[in-house]
């Protein structure tokens, strides 16, 4: 069995299990993708994972155990990294524009890379901080890089009316629950089941409930 045998078996058997039926173009990119994540991270350090068979397991199925929360034509990534969850949700869906933005250098090289060999036509890569952001999206998605205060004041004006923010975080973020800014809702805190993954995953979903709720300003100097 070759490599790529291997890790479309594993990322398969995945599928299943998630009950996510993509078609066998996406599958094969998905691929792809994993693959050129493993060999830019030997070089650029794009992800604490080295293995590739891993990778399958905790990029690629990790991130599409959420795919079913995501809703709209337009979705934001925000503190994209290796390009996760937004690459995987845009293999998935390529009728849906996704923004991918993160603020390093090293890696918007990768994410550009990456939407140029696997054809991404419906992804752009933003350098750029959250707070920089220009415009609104349906959905939002940020995984972890920060608490749900600091993601939704950074970047809470970018979802659009009827929205959808998902945080994807690993424990049930409870002390975070309580500080979420006025003017934004959790309508519920999910656990979710990623096929291979012995770890706490939980995706928040998060409203805008008033299009002026305020801005985080960060802690004193």
């Amino acid at each position: 069995m070759s490599d790529r045998d291997r890790l479309r078996q594993r990322l398969v058997a995945g599928l299943a299990a998630l009950q996510l039926d993509l078609p066998a173009a996406a599958i094969e990119r998905l691929l792809a993708y994993v693959e050129l994540l493993a060999r830019w991270n030997a070089t650029y350090n794009l992800s604490a994972v080295r293995d590739v068979d891993e990778m399958v397991t905790r990029h690629l199925l990790d991130s599409l155990a959420a795919l079913p929360y995501v809703q709209g034509a337009t979705l934001a990534d925000l503190g994209s990294g290796g390009g996760l969850p937004g690459i995987p949700f845009a293999i998935a869906a390529p009728e849906r524009s996704v923004t991918l933005v993160d603020s390093n250098g090293k890696k918007t090289r990768f994410l550009r890379a990456a939407v140029r060999e696997l054809k991404l036509d419906n992804v752009r890569v933003l350098e750029s901080r959250v707070e920089a952001v220009e415009g609104t999206y349906d959905c939002v998605t940020a995984r972890a890089f920060a608490s749900l205060a600091e993601m939704l004041g950074w970047g809470g004006r970018l979802l659009a009316p009827n929205g959808l923010w998902l945080a994807l975080k690993g424990r049930f973020p409870e002390e975070e629950l309580a500080a979420v800014p006025a003017g934004f809702r959790v309508e519920s805190v999910d656990a979710l089941a990623v096929p291979g993954l012995d770890a706490e995953r939980h995706v928040v979903v998060i409203k805008r409930v008033r299009p002026d709720a305020p801005e985080w300003q960060g802690p004193s100097a």
